[in-house]
């Protein structure tokens, strides 16, 4: 199953790591219209992923769900892949200048944008539904009652993370080599090749799985605990936290019960949605009304996405800072002496490999040595929370952009005074490193903490809705990154002052904007400490709150 996950996204990511350049060279756009048709994609298929976690869990099941969606990612991939190997579905080549017949290249046409972004749209709604289920499916194959199965859930965690690093290396080398040396439709067409190969490998084990059935709608399930808690807003319930009240509740084997919960103070106007009165039953037992009684499982559901909800939006500056890897940084390797040895000169986009090299040393060794030495200290089965993982990550994404801005201001202060006629700074390009590293850790802290969050504190049902916050996330981030930029861009740059974003990165002051994000960082971090204090696990609210007392009907 992680092959199968492993294989789907060296795939996808094999499309789409080198797809601005194909879009430039081979449909002649402009590098504004390029970057624009990629960030649609991207924040398209990341709002997707709440269709696809949303239909994995009320109806389909995530297998079913990520089998279908796996078919309309190789039909967008097989798509995608003619363009580069029809010529008539692109436009002709640019002719050289020199020549004398076409000295400008041919537009595209509407049929040729039409059949391009056909193969997007399905390569973008496949994305949608394999992302958000493949982790929640994974975990589905762990018992999360043993102590073991909670360990393993967090190793799971940590190599999967660990696989999708090592694709993301591969394709940042080989897959881009094949593309700009060999062809586009080589580049193209070996992705698309072990995508096919990876549908019957993951359906093969189609018996083996265990299968969380999908469940009623989460979104009405919500509203009709929202609805019945305003209903019974006026009840008054006994100040001493020790009285217990009547609840409707579900079973082991899925059937409604009344049991006895202790009514605490967090969340005890939710509870009012559970807390039976007369009229609430029908002589059967059932409930008389869902919009007026709903269960303590519904209740609980919504207590967790609202705790988890704070925490969630505390992600945007984390995953700000670490956006800047693909833009400013790539701009600061430009202005450096990327030489290695006389004869080889690194390729300015190559430096973001560092971080993805430090996260492939990182994650084994935090799993294998550090993770099991933590346990030893603090007595926790995983060794740190995942809100103390979460946090440290934060910590290393401020960090990083403190060390960016620190590189970034010796680099033009070098370029100002020494350097070459194209404004190449005679410093090396691997003092970009150490920043890099710092990049590395943010994922392995910060970013995979929230993954395990997810994972851990929602309900079965909802474990790829969870997930699919992820990817909100960084649609969220991706927006607020531009705003930021452009906020920055219009408001410096007055009275004499350079402007922080100049397009020449020597005539501007890029640090000032990394130490802005780094000082945003800060605030956030303040923010999410105040959220994380008084944050209950629901594991533990269970075993606190839940009293398994007789069972009245």
């Amino acid at each position: 199953m992680e092959g199968n996950e492993s294989i789907e996204k060296m795939a996808t990511y094999g499309l789409t790591t080198n797809f601005m350049v194909y879009l430039v060279r081979e449909y002649h756009m402009d590098q504004v219209s390029a970057a624009n048709i990629l960030n649609i994609w991207t924040c398209g298929y990341c709002l997707l992923t709440v269709v696809g976690a949303s239909v994995a869990d009320m109806y389909l099941g995530k297998f079913l769900t990520i089998a279908l969606a796996s078919l309309a990612s190789l039909l967008g991939m097989v798509t995608i892949t003619l363009t580069a190997f029809v010529p008539q579905l692109r436009p002709p080549p640019c002719i050289p200048e020199g020549q004398k017949h076409l000295v400008q290249c041919v537009s595209n046409t509407k049929t040729q944008l039409g059949f391009l972004f056909a193969g997007l749209s399905w390569l973008a709604i496949g994305t949608g539904g394999i992302r958000p289920c493949s982790i929640p499916f994974g975990i589905d194959q762990f018992d999360p009652t043993a102590v073991e199965g909670r360990k393993n859930v967090s190793s799971f965690l940590n190599w999967y993370y660990a696989s999708s690093t090592v694709v993301l290396l591969i394709n940042q080398t080989l897959v881009i080599y094949i593309q700009d040396s060999i062809s586009w439709a080589w580049g193209f067409g070996i992705p698309t090749l072990l995508m096919s190969s990876s549908i019957p490998l993951f359906l093969a084990g189609s018996k083996i799985y265990h299968h969380v059935k999908p469940k009623r709608s989460t979104f009405s399930s919500f509203t009709q605990v929202l609805v019945a808690a305003y209903k019974k807003r006026h009840l008054k319930l006994h100040n001493d936290e020790r009285v217990c009240g009547v609840f409707l509740d579900v079973s082991s084997d899925g059937n409604l019960v009344l049991s006895k919960h202790s009514l605490t103070t967090k969340f005890s106007f939710l509870k009012k949605a559970a807390l039976v009165v007369d009229n609430d039953l029908k002589d059967d037992g059932s409930c008389s009304n869902p919009w007026r009684l709903c269960s303590m499982q519904q209740v609980e559901e919504v207590i967790c996405f609202m705790k988890i909800l704070p925490i969630w939006a505390s992600g945007g500056i984390c995953v700000m800072a670490y956006a800047q890897e693909g833009t400013f940084v790539v701009s600061q390797a430009l202005k450096m002496d990327r030489h290695i040895g006389p004869n080889f000169e690194m390729p300015a986009g190559s430096v973001k490999m560092m971080s993805l090299i430090t996260l492939c040393i990182c994650l084994p060794f935090y799993d294998r040595v550090l993770q099991p030495a933590l346990r030893k200290i603090t007595k926790h089965e995983n060794g740190i929370t995942p809100l103390q993982r979460i946090g440290i990550g934060y910590l290393f994404s401020i960090l990083f952009m403190v060390v960016a801005g620190l590189v970034e201001r010796q680099r033009r202060a070098s370029a100002l005074s020494q350097a070459s006629e194209d404004g190449v700074a005679p410093i090396s390009v691997f003092w970009l490193f150490p920043q890099l590293m710092l990049l590395g850790m943010v994922e392995l802290f910060g970013i995979v903490g929230h993954i395990e969050l997810y994972n851990k504190e929602f309900p079965e049902k909802m474990r790829s809705i969870g997930n699919s916050l992820i990817y909100l996330c960084t649609a969220g981030a991706t927006y607020l990154s531009t705003v930021v930029a452009s906020i920055v861009y219009s408001v410096t740059g007055k009275h004499g002052e350079p402007n922080w974003l100049d397009n020449d990165i020597n005539a501007g002051r890029l640090d000032y904007f990394y130490f802005l994000i780094a000082a945003l960082g800060v605030l956030n971090f303040v923010y999410f400490w105040s959220c994380a204090r008084g944050y209950t696990y629901t594991s533990s609210a269970r075993a606190v709150e839940s009293i398994e007392t007789d069972i009245l009907v």
